[in-house]
């Protein structure tokens, strides 16, 4: 291409620098001369409005997208969770780069940390945050948390936690991962993309131009990315069709697996009200973001009753997502279980390296043994709901196994612990599904510690959604009960869905078998 040197508009933190310089490199790479022009935003320079007054707004963009349109620059770089999803006549986004970590960080003062407690943040904790979609989906996670306003850049922020003007702050990864910062001084919680749900597009950078600059646009598609740019194509196009800006308490994060795109959105009304979830496993995009939105609709029709095979707690997310909705919660668990184990002996433990819990009663037993556990021992678990358990111990996974496919999982922890002597305590009915996944090297201890035993006369539910929690609950209820026709069933884990697939019945896997991923399973069935 023989272009001019181009002049890249930009904001003037270091963030927004940092963005620049490397869309600069990337256009270095290709051949192609720019110099940076800095520009400065109302956004930039309103700093006694809360962040949720001006995003959506055009108050980090209007003015680069002026110059841009003037002429006096050739091209905009922005956050692309940034940008309105509406563009100024005559310019277009004409690339996008690979997405950096969506996930959101969670920095929290050494000394306010207690990580029994879900996130590691003590009770009652001040919380620094202006993003509305944050506050909705931190309370719904903590009630206990009290959320205040944080302005300025990432630097500014992470100053104002070290002044101990917050006991935490919430800032996307991205910002970190790309500034480099040292966060040693503090205890830092990555939070998963599928748990607390990003905003749309977080992590990805948006290259805007004038739209009649075809040779530049052509140009261009060498440094543009184009999974990336479909993915976060879906999560804009949720955001529009709801017609909210970045203040609204919407989060929609899409990524591909494989041959399969994944998409978690989370959606509150306001900054306090509880949000609702949906989770998508879909081959294709085509019609998926209208088909997102429709299942918000006010519209809709939910399940009446729906029954799930274990106990629920009164402050459960998941009883809280379904009462929202006046949902009935049938909970009961069909199976009973007792200790087999009552002193441990020490050798278990002489030379463990790492601890596997599949569930949550595996935990709790082996604890219960009051255990003198080796110094340097690791813990896996099978997923979140172990995990939950495990911080209650005052431990925390160094290995929590994702999106409820238990093979996978097993394959997962293989790699981790290859070589490592492992200590399973476990159901004295267990299928073992991680042990025999682990490489020839790995020494296995094994502990059968708990037994279960199945409920008898167990009453029939009618309740429209039945969840089932392992494959022993199934056992029990089916001796004497049939489902009804129209009856749905959740399966958690594929050792609960293989049954079902043996009566011939077709299940609904969620994504994560905790209390999110029920409640965003629950949520996307049609009644």
């Amino acid at each position: 291409m023989n272009v001019k040197r181009l002049i890249i508009g930009t904001r003037g933190s270091d963030l927004a620098l940092w963005q620049a310089n490397f869309i600069k490199d990337k256009l270095a790479a290709i051949g192609v001369e720019a110099e940076l022009k800095i520009i400065k935003t109302q956004g930039d320079k309103i700093l006694n409005l809360r962040l949720d007054k001006l995003e959506g707004k055009g108050f980090f963009t209007k003015e680069l997208e002026e110059e841009l349109l003037g002429g006096t620059i050739d091209i905009a770089v922005h956050s692309h969770k940034d940008l309105p999803t509406v563009h100024p006549d005559g310019l277009t986004i004409a690339a996008v780069t690979e997405r950096e970590d969506p996930s959101e960080l969670l920095l929290i003062l050494k000394d306010c940390v207690n990580i029994t407690h879900k996130l590691s943040l003590k009770t009652g904790a001040m919380v620094g945050t202006s993003s509305n979609r944050r506050k909705a989906q931190l309370l719904a996670l903590r009630p206990d948390l009290n959320i205040e306003d944080l302005r300025g850049n990432v630097p500014t922020r992470i100053q104002k936690l070290r002044d101990e003007d917050y006991d935490a702050i919430m800032i996307a990864k991205a910002g970190v991962n790309r500034l480099n910062i040292d966060l040693s001084e503090f205890h830092v919680e990555v939070i998963d993309p599928t748990d607390i749900v990003p905003a749309p597009a977080q992590g990805a950078l948006a290259i805007q131009i004038r739209e009649n600059d075809s040779e530049l646009f052509d140009t261009l598609q060498q440094i543009h990315h184009k999974e990336t740019a479909d993915e976060i194509a879906v999560e804009r196009k949720v955001l529009n069709l709801f017609e909210g800006g970045c203040h609204m308490p919407l989060g929609c994060y899409c990524k591909k697996e494989e041959e399969q795109y994944e998409v978690w959105t989370s959606k509150a009304e306001t900054d306090e009200d509880f949000p609702d979830r949906l989770f998508y496993r879909v081959e294709n995009l085509d019609g998926l973001a209208e088909k997102i939105v429709a299942k918000f609709s006010g519209e809709r029709k939910f399940p009446a009753k729906v029954f799930i095979s274990r106990e629920v707690g009164e402050h459960n997310y998941f009883r809280k997502a379904l009462e929202k909705h006046n949902i009935e919660i049938d909970a009961r668990s069909l199976i009973r279980t007792f200790p087999i184990v009552t002193v441990l002996d020490p050798f278990y433990l002489k030379h463990i390296e790492w601890i596997f819990f599949s569930s949550r009663n595996s935990v709790d037993y082996f604890f219960n043994l009051k255990p003198m556990l080796p110094k340097h021992v690791k813990f896996g678990v099978a997923g979140r709901g172990s995990e939950d358990s495990l911080r209650r111990m005052g431990h925390v996974a160094d290995y929590v196994g994702e999106g409820g496919d238990i093979e996978e999982v097993a394959e997962l922890f293989a790699e981790a612990v290859a070589g490592k002597t492992v200590l399973f305590p476990r159901a004295q009915d267990s299928l073992l599904s991680i042990q025999k996944a682990l490489k020839s090297d790995t020494k296995v201890v094994d502990l059968p510690i708990y037994e279960t035993v199945i409920e008898e006369n167990i009453d029939q539910t009618y309740a429209e959604v039945l969840i089932f929690t392992s494959p022993s609950n199934v056992d029990a209820y089916f001796v004497d009960n049939l489902l009804d026709p129209g009856q749905k069933v959740i399966a958690i884990g594929n050792s609960t869905a293989k049954k079902f697939e043996e009566m011939g019945v077709k299940v609904i896997l969620p994504y994560s078998p905790d209390e999110i991923g029920l409640a965003e399973a629950v949520f996307g069935i049609d009644i």
